[in-house]
């Protein structure tokens, strides 16, 4: 039984939080389809805690776009997602969802590997409709960073010169080992 005023059942806090790891992993793979497939239409975006500009209401076909033109310049990157709290929201059909997210990007550059990390949470708004949960807001609060800012500029340059497969596919696990 719901408490009141609650009308999210085990299997929407389960489908939400499968749509945060899609959201990770598509991401982290430059699979632009995923990706895609884990937001509404349109998409209210706050990033302005890490990139001034990055607020306001986009059309997820053309937030989708713009990951492009980065991440595919990254050797790698993983979005861990921790943490996750998922409340109802205003209204039956919504969701917040607050969750921590560790942020690596990687580079490699004449054999050397650079790394930066963000560190914060994303504080979401999904919506249930006729598909599913969807990402309908996204907010990302950078609380720190450590590492190489340059590394997303370098990416930037290379997705547009040469970009990394797309999309990136796991690495094949090497069976030998205990074998």
């Amino acid at each position: 039984m719901f408490a009141e005023g609650s009308w999210l059942d085990a299997a929407d806090r389960i489908a939400i939080a499968d749509l945060m790891a899609r959201f990770a992993h598509a991401l982290d793979r430059c699979d632009w389809a995923a990706y895609r497939s884990v937001f509404a239409d349109e998409i209210e975006l706050d990033y302005s805690s890490w990139r001034a500009g990055s607020v306001g209401r986009w059309a997820a076909d053309e937030w989708v776009a713009r990951a492009g033109q980065l991440f595919p310049g990254l050797a790698g990157t993983q979005h861990a997602l921790t943490n996750v709290h998922v409340e109802p929201g205003e209204q039956p059909g919504t969701a917040r969802v607050v969750a921590s997210v560790r942020a690596d990007h990687a580079v490699v550059v004449d054999g050397e590997t650079r790394m930066f990390t963000l560190y914060g949470y994303y504080d979401d708004r999904v919506v249930h409709g006729m598909d599913g949960w969807k990402i309908d807001g996204k907010r990302l609060v950078v609380e720190w960073a450590t590492g190489d800012p340059t590394v997303m500029d370098l990416a930037r340059e290379r997705a547009r010169t040469e970009p990394c497969p797309v999309p990136r596919r796991p690495a094949p696990a090497d069976r030998s080992a205990g074998a």
